[in-house]
Formats: C-alpha cells, sequence, structure tokens
C-alpha cells in the first residue's frame, strides 16, 4: 500500500485509507461502546403475565427463569422479574380462594348469563312494547328502544320461547318454528280477538347464525302493524292480568269452539270427502259440549248472567244441528244441518253477552268474512269463512 508523501507547507498531514475504513458506516453518533445492556425478554412476560391474573402460574415461573438468567447474563429486568413473581403470587392466592369458595364457578356463570342477555333479542319481556331503529320489524334488528304502550309503538312483545340446544338449524327451520309457535301463542296473550285490529299481525325475533354461536336460543313473538308506516298505540294484552273472571271464563269456553272451527277441511269439497267433513262436524259438537259445560259452570255475574242463559239456548240448537250432520247419510243433508248449525253460531248473536261482559263489541271485518261460529278467540284459518266469535 503506497504511504503518502509528506504534506506541502500549510496542508494537514495525511494517514493512510485503512485508517478510516473500518468507521466509514457509523455516523449519527453511533459507537460500538456506547451499546446498552439488553432487558430481559423473560423478565418481561413475568410481569405482563403477573398482572394477568387468569395466568399468574405462567408468570411466577417466568419470573424464576428471568431471575436465573439476569444473574448468569448480566442483563437488565431483575426489577420486573420480582415484580412479576410478586404479582403472580397474589394472583395464585385469589384463584385459590375463588375456588375455595364457589366465587369462581359464580363469576363464571354470571359470565355466561352476560353474555347470552347481551346475544339475545335485547332481552324484550312479556308485555313490552317497543319502537326499532329503522320502524321496521322485517330484516336485521340491532338494538330497539323500549317505550310505553300507551304511546305510538312499532311492536308488542306477547309471548317468547327459547328453541332447542344443538347445532343451528338454519335460517328457514328458524322460520318455521317461530311461524308456527308465535302464532299458536297470540291468543293466550289476547284472548279477545275483536280487539285486535285488523292491519295488525304476528311477527317474529329470531337468533342468527352469529348469534347461536353465542348461546342464543331465544324467539320473540311480536305484535306490529303490517301498513309501511302504522304503529299500534295501546296495549293489545287481554289475559289473566287484565281480564275479570266472568270475561276470562266466556272467553275460555268460546276458544273451545273456535279452535274447533278451525279444523275445517278445506282442501276438497264435502262432495268429495263427505266423510271428512261428518267428522269434522263431530268434533264441532264435542266442542259445543265442553263450551256448554263451561259456561254454565260458571257463576256469571249481573246482566251477563242472562245474557249468557239466552246464548246457552241458541248453542244447545246448534249443538243438534252439528250432531246430526256428523251422521248425516248423504250430502245433501249433511249440508241442510250444517248451513242450519253455522246459522245458529252467527258471532252477532254474542254481542248483548259482550256488552255485559264489557268486551269489544264491533267484530274486525276481513277480506273474506262468512259466517261465523260462537267462540271468541281467534279467527279461522279458512280462506272460504274467517271464523271471528
Amino acid at each position: 500500500m503506497a504511504i503518502p508523501p509528506p504534506p506541502g507547507p500549510g496542508q494537514p498531514p495525511q494517514y493512510p485509507l485503512y485508517a478510516q475504513g473500518p468507521y466509514a458506516t457509523w455516523n449519527q453518533g453511533y459507537s460500538p461502546y456506547n451499546q446498552p445492556t439488553p432487558v430481559n425478554g423473560v423478565a418481561i412476560a413475568s410481569l405482563a403475565l403477573g398482572l394477568l391474573c387468569f395466568i399468574p402460574a405462567v408468570g411466577l415461573v417466568l419470573g424464576v427463569i428471568a431471575l436465573l438468567q439476569i444473574r448468569k447474563n448480566g442483563e437488565r429486568g431483575k426489577g420486573m422479574a420480582i415484580a412479576g413473581s410478586v404479582a403472580s403470587t397474589l394472583g395464585l392466592a385469589l384463584w385459590a380462594l375463588l375456588l375455595g369458595t364457589g366465587g369462581l364457578s359464580a363469576a363464571w356463570d354470571g359470565f355466561k348469563d352476560a353474555a347470552e342477555d347481551s346475544n339475545s333479542t335485547f332481552s324484550l319481556e312479556k308485555g313490552d312494547c317497543f319502537d326499532s331503529l329503522d320502524g321496521s320489524l322485517e330484516g336485521y334488528a340491532y338494538d330497539v328502544d323500549i317505550v310505553p304502550c300507551s304511546r305510538p309503538h312499532d311492536g308488542e312483545v306477547f309471548a317468547g320461547f327459547q328453541l332447542p340446544a344443538g347445532s343451528y338449524p338454519g335460517d328457514d327451520r328458524v322460520t318455521e318454528v317461530a311461524d308456527e309457535k308465535c302464532y299458536a301463542l297470540e291468543d293466550s296473550y289476547a284472548m279477545d280477538s275483536w280487539a285486535v285490529p285488523v292491519d295488525v299481525d304476528v311477527y317474529y325475533l329470531t337468533p342468527t347464525r352469529q348469534s347461536w354461536r353465542l348461546g342464543d336460543r331465544e324467539v320473540t313473538c311480536v305484535f306490529g302493524s303490517v301498513d309501511t308506516d302504522g304503529t299500534l298505540t295501546g296495549s293489545l294484552r287481554a289475559d289473566e292480568t287484565t281480564l275479570n273472571a266472568d270475561q276470562l271464563a266466556y272467553l275460555k269456553a268460546a276458544k273451545v269452539l273456535n279452535t274447533a272451527m278451525d279444523a275445517e277441511p278445506l282442501d276438497e269439497y264435502v262432495e268429495d270427502d263427505l266423510p271428512g267433513n261428518k267428522a269434522w262436524a263431530g268434533q264441532v259438537t264435542d266442542a259445543l259440549d265442553e263450551q256448554i259445560e263451561l259456561l254454565t259452570a260458571h257463576p256469571f255475574t249481573g246482566t251477563a248472567a242472562s245474557r249468557v242463559d239466552a246464548l246457552l239456548k241458541e248453542l244447545r240448537s246448534a249443538r243438534t244441528e252439528w250432531a246430526k250432520a256428523a251422521v248425516a247419510p248423504d250430502v245433501d243433508t249433511f249440508y241442510d244441518h250444517y248451513d242450519t248449525g253455522y246459522t245458529l253460531l252467527d258471532p252477532d248473536h254474542t254481542v248483548s253477552v259482550r256488552r255485559a261482559l264489557g268486551l269489544e263489541t264491533i267484530r274486525p271485518e276481513y277480506e273474506s268474512e262468512g259466517t261465523g261460529g260462537e267462540g271468541d278467540s281467534g279467527e279461522s284459518g279458512s280462506e272460504d269463512a274467517d271464523i271471528q266469535v
């Protein structure tokens, strides 16, 4: 390697190139002599896990390991390792206390209950009235506002039930079960069907596939308006919590007949299925027997007593006609008794009883309206004759 010539007058001395080489890349104050002693990573982990009380034992073990490593390697972090060990020891003591007193089990149960509540249908209870966020009872619902039933509202909860445990049955099956059970439960909440407006129908809030994973199994049955901008005002509740003894007795007895009327075979004409229609007429006869027995057994008070007595006479006459229809030898004979029996069960014959009992006296008019039977708690599923009694 060449040695540079001596410097000229007024020039600084020159040095070999290799003297600058090793330090060419060390800039911005970096020096191989100013590196701080590293912090032991196990000590950091010990402190972190010690503070997280759900895994204190791991934090204690790591704290001991960190102290040994620090002593051997001269690393920093002794204070962290000691603090992690102490926190872990306290955590272990707390876990031992919870396990010994049952507090851990109670805390876990509370956590699960809270998780299930937070993923159920907003913890709505039977009788609650609410507004949806967008005013609709269709599509996905993320929250609702519970409001007094006396003010306009979007929905009113009338029932709820739990779906069976297991894997998610699928959207179609959940909807099918909700539809079937909610419609079956509406009469137990709104026993007087005449008091339910014609624009009110049944809706339901159901679990989603996502909420099912978090324990949500609840279906909430709701009354809502079928009109896009419609709302409800006032509660539709008419059950044991709102009705008096006479009203309950009348509506419960009437429901027996209404259920039988709903079973009318509609798939075929009487001419095509006389045996099936005769069997149904036998059901109506049995229902009339039960209804008459229930009304007779209850001691109605005031003017309702005389009104019910008059109604019982018509029910007994109707019972005779339906019994004859049940054993009719031919279609014409069946129709003769069927028509007479239906006429005797005209729901308008119940208005005087309803007025005396303080129940609704104006029967809702539906799109398909026909002759009706003397029950009081629902509408027929028939398309030809909507039984409102």
